[in-house]
């Protein structure tokens, strides 16, 4: 077989090869960011079984609530846990620091509070710029709780804090608030918190 009648054919069943190679599927059309929000916890070296209970409580709230901003925002944020028996509840700050104090509040709710904290609310200085404390003047925010709760809705908010889905109290916790509070704060982001 000569050369250029040897090419031919490769160049034939190459062909035939692409004609009945599988396509591989579309691309989506919509791709989801998944947050990379990070937490360390500080422990004592020899903690107390007062200490470990509490490193036992925050590590599944703060656990919970970093997966849940994960997958539903693409945030990013590393954050450092402290048990402080002296705080009444728990704080977070812009540093990304949240320090957790009674056991009650050792859970979900107040990790995801309290993560907003550390991403800005009520935190940043482009807080009170953005309308709080009266009304969030963001376009994205206020978008997305009108696609919630109805086109005259809003976010109300203070110099720290915001509703609806602020998540401000243990009653305000739900499933849905609390992916609604990830995109709020995913949202106020967006808006220039």
């Amino acid at each position: 077989m000569s050369l250029s009648r040897f090419s031919s054919a490769l160049v034939a069943c190459a062909a035939a090869l692409a004609l009945t190679a599988p396509t591989a599927p579309a691309a989506p059309t919509e791709v989801t960011q998944q947050g990379t929000l990070s937490w360390r916890l500080v422990r004592a070296q020899n903690p107390t079984a007062d200490q470990q209970r509490a490193y036992d409580l925050i590590t599944r709230a703060m656990n919970a609530a970093v997966a849940r901003y994960n997958n539903l925002s693409g945030l990013t944020k590393s954050i450092t846990a402290h048990y402080e028996p002296s705080v009444p509840t728990a704080d977070g700050n812009i540093n990304g620091t949240i320090r957790f104090g009674s056991t009650a509040s050792m859970n979900e709710r107040t990790a995801l509070h309290e993560i907003s904290h550390t991403i800005g609310v009520g935190t940043s200085g482009k807080w009170g710029s953005l309308g709080c404390g009266g009304t969030f003047k963001g376009a994205a925010t206020t978008a997305l709780v009108r696609q919630y709760d109805g086109a005259s809705a809003k976010i109300t908010c203070d110099s720290q804090h915001f509703w609806p889905y602020g998540l401000n109290f243990d009653s305000e916790f739900s499933q849905t608030n609390a992916d609604r509070h990830v995109k709020i704060v995913e949202a106020m982001v967006r808006d220039g918190l």
